[in-house]
C-alpha cells in the first residue's frame, strides 16, 4: 500500500489540470468534421498503443482478478461517457463555459462523500456546495438560452467524473497508474468498436466509424497522447492523496481553458458567466481551504 503523501499528489493533479485543456481544446478544432464517437475511440486507441509497449518493457504487473477486473470496467465506462460528454458539449459551448460548469464536480464529490461514503462533511462546506451551484447556474443560464439542453452535458460530465474519481481512489492503490491506464485503453478499445459498428450501420452520424481528413490526423494523435498523459498524471496522484482534496485542485483548468478559448477560438466568458464562474472559484477555495482546517484539528475537532 502507498503511503499519501498529498503535496505531491497535488502536483500531479495540477499538472493534469494544464494537459487536459489542451486536449479539449483540439477536440473542439476537430469536432465539426469528425463524429465524437471517432474523436473518443482514437483517444483511447492511442491510449493502449502507447502504454501497452510500456508495459511490456517495464515489465509491469496488469493482470487483474476479481474485485480489480470489475473496478477497472466501470471505471473505464465512467471514462468513455465523460470524454464523450465533454467532447460533444464542446461543440456548443465556449471552451471556458464547458470547463466552468464542469467544476460543479467538486461539489458532487463532497456529497458523494457525504451521503455515500459516510465522510463527514460541516454545515460551511455543504453551504459553499450550495453557493458553487449557484454560481454553476449563472455559467449555464446564458449558454442554455443560446443551445438549449446541450448546456446541461458539463453537469453529466461533472456527475460521472466524480463516481469516476471515487472508483479510481478505490483502485489506485492496488494496481499500478501505467498498467491501470493500458488496461482501461484496451477496455475502452473493445467497447467502442461494436459502437461505432452500430452507429455506421444506423447512420448515426455521432457514432459513425469515419475515416478522418489526412490533415487532422496529427491532432487526433494528440488528442490520444495528451489525454492519455494527462489522465496518468490524474490516477498517479490519487495513490498519494484523498480524492476530495484533489478534486477542488482541479480549478486550475477554467484559466487555462480561458486562455486557449481566447488564443484559438476568440472566446471569452460573458458578464454573467464570469460572475458565476468567480462564485464557483470562490467557493471552491474556501472548500480547499475548511479541507486543510479539518485535516490540521482532525481527530479532536468535527470538521465545519
Amino acid at each position: 500500500m502507498t503511503q499519501d503523501r498529498p503535496v505531491f499528489g497535488i502536483f500531479l493533479m495540477l499538472c493534469f489540470c494544464v494537459l487536459a485543456p489542451m486536449g479539449d481544446s483540439i477536440a473542439k478544432l476537430l469536432g465539426e468534421t469528425t463524429p465524437v464517437g471517432v474523436l473518443v475511440f482514437i483517444r483511447f486507441a492511442v491510449q493502449a498503443l502507447i502504454l501497452i509497449p510500456l508495459v511490456a518493457l517495464t515489465r509491469r504487473h496488469w493482470r487483474m482478478r476479481g474485485r480489480l477486473v470489475w473496478l477497472a470496467f466501470i471505471r473505464t465506462v465512467l471514462h468513455i461517457v465523460a470524454i464523450a460528454a465533454m467532447f460533444s458539449a464542446l461543440q456548443y459551448l465556449p471552451l471556458a463555459d464547458a470547463v466552468a460548469i464542469a467544476f460543479v464536480m467538486p461539489f458532487i464529490m463532497l456529497l458523494l462523500g457525504k451521503y455515500v461514503l459516510g465522510e463527514e462533511v460541516g454545515m460551511r462546506r455543504l453551504i459553499a456546495c450550495v453557493v458553487g451551484f449557484v454560481g454553476t447556474l449563472l455559467v449555464i443560464q446564458p449558454s442554455f438560452v443560446q443551445v438549449g439542453a446541450a448546456a446541461l452535458l458539463p453537469l453529466l460530465v461533472a456527475i460521472v467524473f466524480s463516481l469516476f474519481m471515487l472508483v479510481t481512489r478505490q483502485i489506485a492503490k492496488e494496481t499500478d497508474p501505467i498498467a491501470l491506464q493500458a488496461v482501461s485503453g484496451v477496455m475502452a478499445t473493445v467497447l467502442l468498436l461494436p459502437v461505432l459498428a452500430l452507429g455506421t450501420l444506423g447512420n448515426v452520424w455521432e457514432l459513425s466509424l469515419i475515416v478522418p481528413e489526412r490533415e487532422s490526423h496529427l491532432l487526433l494523435i494528440g488528442i490520444g497522447v495528451l489525454g492519455t498523459v494527462a489522465h496518468l498524471f490524474m490516477t498517479w496522484s490519487l495513490r498519494y492523496a484523498p480524492s476530495a482534496t484533489l478534486a477542488p485542485m482541479q480549478y486550475l483548468e477554467i484559466p487555462v481553458a480561458t486562455f486557449f478559448g481566447w488564443l484559438i477560438f476568440h472566446d471569452l466568458p460573458d458578464g454573467m458567466a464570469a460572475v458565476g464562474i468567480g462564485i464557483t472559484v470562490a467557493a471552491g477555495l474556501y472548500v480547499i481551504l475548511r479541507e486543510r482546517a479539518s485535516a490540521r484539528s482532525a481527530p479532536t475537532e468535527t470538521p465545519a
